[in-house]
C-alpha cells in the first residue's frame, strides 16, 4: 500500500510517500518539503503567533493535497518538539484539525527517540551489536542506547540546532563571548545524561541521524547525497573539532557555499555542530556512521508491524 508520513518538524514540514507492506523495505514514492522554522517563531511566552499558526495550516493543506495527488491511502501525520513544547499547542492542533481535517498526533521526546532508534537498528540489523544512536533536530536532540529494537534508555534535550541558535547566537557570524556561552549550556546538559548510558557498557556501533550530522559529515569529506543511500557516511570527532572553530567564524552566507550546506540551515549549523562535538566527546565517541533512515521511517515501521500483526 502507499503510505504518507507528516513530519511537522522544528525545522520543516515533510510529507514522505513510501510504498510499502509488512516484511517489506518502505521504497520512497514522493517527497515534499516546507520550511516553516517553527522552533524560530515562537513568541516571549513560548507561544506560535498568528502567522506562525497560518503558515502552518497552509503548509499541512499543500502537503495533504500533494498526499491525495500521489495516492497515498493512509496519512501518518505527526508533531515533535516547536509544537509539543509550544505553550498554546493544544489550540493549534485544534486550529489544524478545524482547517485541514489533519489530527497531528505530538510525540514526546522519548517517543522520538525511540522509533529514530527503530529505524536505525532496521538499516544496521542485528549484526551492528549495542547501538548508541544521535539524532540532532530543530528543536531537541534525542539519544538512544540498546541491543533489542527497543532501547534500553532514551532521553531528548531542548538541545534542537534552530532552538539554540534562536535562542542564544545572535550574531552573524555570532560572538566569541556566545558561542562560549552555548557550548557550557550543551555540554552541562549533555553530561547529565551520560551516567545513564554509561552503566549499558561501551556500544558496539555509533550511528547518528539528522540533516545536521549529514551536513556536518559532508564538510568534513563523507559521500555526496547524490552517491546514493547505500555508501557509508561517516563523521570523525577529531575532523569535526576541526570545523567547529571555522564554522563559527563564517558568516551565514560563507556556510551555504560549503559542500552539502543549504542556505536554509546553515545560519543553524555552528549550533548543531556544537551539540555534536560535545555528545561525541562527552559519550567518548571518536567516530560515527551516518544513517539516511530516521524518525519518519521509525513511523512507518511501527505501522506496517502493526498492520503485519492485525
Amino acid at each position: 500500500m502507499r503510505l504518507g508520513v507528516l513530519d511537522v518538524g522544528s525545522n520543516t514540514v515533510h510529507l514522505l510517500v513510501v510504498d510499502a507492506h509488512p516484511g517489506a523495505r518502505p521504497l520512497p514514492a514522493h517527497s515534499h518539503k516546507a520550511e516553516l522554522r517553527l522552533a524560530q517563531l515562537l513568541d516571549g511566552n513560548g507561544a506560535i503567533g498568528p502567522d506562525g499558526v497560518e503558515k502552518l495550516v497552509d503548509v499541512v493543506r499543500v502537503a495533504l493535497q500533494a498526499a491525495e495527488d500521489k495516492g497515498v491511502e493512509d496519512l501518518l501525520p505527526f508533531a515533535t518538539s516547536a509544537v509539543r513544547e509550544a505553550s498554546n499547542a493544544d489550540d493549534v492542533l485544534a486550529r489544524v484539525q478545524a482547517e485541514t481535517g489533519v489530527e497531528l498526533q505530538v510525540l514526546t521526546g522519548s517517543e522520538e527517540a525511540r522509533l529514530t532508534f527503530l529505524a536505525v537498528r532496521r538499516w544496521f540489523g542485528w549484526s551492528a551489536g549495542k547501538l548508541l544512536v544521535l539524532d540532532i533536530g530543530g528543536g531537541s536532540l534525542e539519544i538512544a542506547y540498546g541491543i533489542d529494537e527497543e532501547p534500553d534508555a532514551a532521553v531528548s534535550l531542548p538541545l534542537g540546532a534552530g532552538r539554540l541558535t534562536a535562542g542564544w547566537l545572535p550574531g552573524d557570524p555570532p560572538s566569541a563571548d556566545d558561542i562560549r556561552s552555548l557550548r557550557r549550556h550543551v555540554r552541562a546538559e549533555i553530561a547529565r545524561t551520560v551516567g545513564e548510558f554509561s552503566r549499558f557498557g561501551a556500544p558496539d556501533h555509533v550511528v547518528a541521524t539528522s540533516k545536521t550530522f549529514k551536513q556536518l559529515a559532508r564538510i568534513a569529506g563523507a559521500a555526496r547525497s547524490a552517491d546514493g543511500l547505500y555508501v557509508q557516511r561517516e563523521l570523525k570527532r577529531d575532523s569535526l573539532e576541526t570545523w567547529v572553530p571555522r564554522l563559527a567564524a563564517m558568516t551565514t552566507a560563507q556556510r551555504s557555499a560549503l559542500p552539502g550546506v543549504s542556505e536554509g540551515r546553515s545560519g543553524q549549523l555552528v549550533a548543531g555542530a556544537l551539540v555534536a562535538e560535545a555528545a561525541m566527546d562527552l559519550y567518548g565517541v571518536e567516530n560515527l556512521e551516518v544513517c539516511p533512515w530516521a524518525l519518519r521511517e521509525g513511523v512507518i515501521l511501527r505501522r506496517l508491524d502493526h498492520m503485519g500483526s492485525a
